[in-house]
């Protein structure tokens, strides 16, 4: 049923989406699916602070979060299960549907927590994922 399955997760709160990769991987276990484990950096949008970072941040902090998602995947991810690891930076929500979108994905599993008013008034991760990504998506509650 499923060929595709991206997740992302935020390395810094597992709390987050660790439900939701043992669900994914369940689902790529049985269907025989890919697992795309994917994490999205905070992009600085202001030139004008970048200039206070050292010129070679930005790629420490992706190999940085690079190594950290192949330990996740050498921990939670069988053996038997395909993988593939994304490292993106900007929105968190537009990379994952971006992500989604290039790898053919047809389905994003992804954890969530408890709403609370910032999310009515402002929309969640998910809710922006759910709303613009052009396949089904699981959202499991951590």
């Amino acid at each position: 049923m499923f060929r595709d399955i991206l997740v992302p997760v935020d390395l810094h709160d597992p709390e987050i989406w660790q439900k939701a990769l043992e669900t994914a991987v369940t689902l790529a276990e049985t269907f025989g699916a890919r697992l795309h484990l994917q994490t999205v950096l905070p992009d600085v949008g202001i030139a004008s602070l970048a200039q206070y970072f050292p010129p070679d941040w930005e790629e420490k902090m992706r190999a940085s979060a690079l190594s950290e998602l192949e330990k996740l995947a050498q921990r939670a991810v069988p053996e038997t299960v395909e993988v593939s690891l994304l490292v993106s930076a900007g929105s968190i929500w537009r990379e994952i549907v971006r992500a989604a979108e290039e790898r053919g994905c047809d389905l994003v599993v992804m954890g969530s927590h408890r709403p609370g008013l910032r999310d009515y008034l402002i929309g969640a991760n998910a809710i922006k994922v759910a709303e613009h990504v052009p396949c089904s998506v699981m959202v499991v509650r951590g």
